[in-house]
């Protein structure tokens, strides 16, 4: 499954001790920040925002005063002004390039998100040259595939706007729409010399974030494409049923994020319990753990790049700082902040950043990334197959 598939059109947040965890994945999911970091794929369900992503190393965004946010957003409004526009000012100034703000239907659909659905028409978009915008991925079943369209077509306009030039998260927001389903939007589109246009109605759509399949070595392949609920059960569940001593190769590749919770699950099927993280809140020290009982003797090698994202991260840390796993790639994001949510007085919702989130050994995730045991581009896939091998995971 590729980068950054439409259905990925939450912020994802992991609840612990009542905090809303935010681990967003700038750019893929809902609040995504239109910079030159982003991963190469990005789904429908993404919408551009104006936080940005500090340089790779830099400093931890500061926090936000949340009585202050509330405050302006009120005065605003007595003055026959958009609290959340005023809000997303006082935001944008501040600093914090993780803290946003959404109004009500935006927020309900990335609760909904949560659950493993989404509203779209069921395809993901990629960068194509310089300018181009191309379908990566085509989800069985929803409103794109049932129209015929392919990965590889190139896509032309959206509801008339041509896309050439525009980053991928504005293509994406055009796609996503007011995201209600029955909504329609008209896709201009090219496959080879054929051009057409194509009216979509977009659809509740259900998804799958994790895929499992054995390859022909016997190596079994993971790939997570977002830690949504009951992600982690799933893989957990994967490694207990494959063959004893059979190598498991974690894909996790343009992974989004998602739950804290469900990345601390999965790695519970690598781990015998222990620390998969630590972060802070307002300054007070808390931790991620595992569970125990995990396979701790399989050879595992992890897969990542620049689009793993978030929780994705901090499981990716969690392998390799206590020599669980072998990672094979290129440098993650960066995107390890905490963020709590905040009501405003017109009924929107604040993300703010509140703490931030590091390895079992310490690093700071945000703003750095977690660079890989072993560099590799664009045969990341085949080069970690052979590691695996030479762990004795596959023939």
């Amino acid at each position: 499954m590729p980068a950054g598939t439409d259905h990925l059109c939450i912020r994802p947040r992991g609840v612990l001790r009542g905090a809303v965890l935010t681990l967003v994945f700038t750019g893929v999911l809902a609040t995504a920040a239109a910079t030159g970091a982003l991963p190469r794929q990005e789904g429908e369900g993404a919408r551009a925002s104006e936080a940005r992503p500090a340089a790779r190393g830099g400093g931890e965004p500061p926090t936000v005063d949340s009585a202050a946010l509330s405050r302006a957003a009120a005065a605003a409004m007595a003055d026959g002004k958009s609290g959340k526009q005023a809000a997303e000012e006082f935001v944008s100034r501040s600093g914090d390039r993780w803290g946003a703000v959404y109004d009500k239907r935006e927020y309900a659909e990335f609760e909904r998100a949560l659950d493993g659905s989404y509203t779209g028409v069921g395809l993901s978009a990629g960068r194509s040259g310089a300018k181009g915008v191309r379908v990566t991925r085509v989800q069985e079943g929803g409103p794109a595939a049932r129209a015929g369209l392919r990965a590889g077509d190139r896509l032309v306009a959206v509801d008339g706007r041509p896309v050439e030039g525009l980053s991928v998260s504005e293509v994406v927001s055009l796609l996503r729409g007011d995201g209600v389903p029955g909504s329609s939007v008209v896709l201009r589109l090219e496959r080879g010399r054929a051009a057409w246009t194509q009216t979509l109605r977009r659809a509740r759509l259900a998804t799958d974030p994790v895929t499992v399949r054995r390859l022909d070595d016997g190596t079994l392949l993971i790939r997570v494409a977002a830690f949504t609920k009951g992600a982690g059960t799933r893989v957990r569940d994967a490694v207990r049923a494959a063959p004893a001593g059979a190598g498991v190769l974690l894909d996790l590749r343009g992974n989004a994020g998602g739950l804290v919770a469900e990345a601390a699950v999965a790695a519970s099927a690598f781990l015998d319990g222990g620390l998969v993280a630590t972060y802070d809140v307002k300054g007070e020290e808390r931790a991620v753990y595992a569970e125990g009982g995990g396979d701790t003797v399989r050879p595992l090698v992890a897969l990542i790049d620049g689009g793993t994202m978030s929780a994705a991260e901090l499981l990716t840390g969690a392998l390799q700082d206590r020599g669980r796993a072998v990672t094979v790639g290129s440098r993650t994001f960066g995107k390890g902040s905490v963020q709590m949510p905040s009501t405003l007085p017109d009924g929107s919702v604040a993300e703010l950043t509140v703490g931030h989130y590091r390895t079992p050994a310490g690093h700071a995730v945000d703003g750095n990334g977690i660079t890989p045991d072993l560099a590799a581009g664009e045969r990341a896939e085949e080069r970690a197959r052979t590691v695996l091998s030479g762990l004795g995971g596959g023939s």
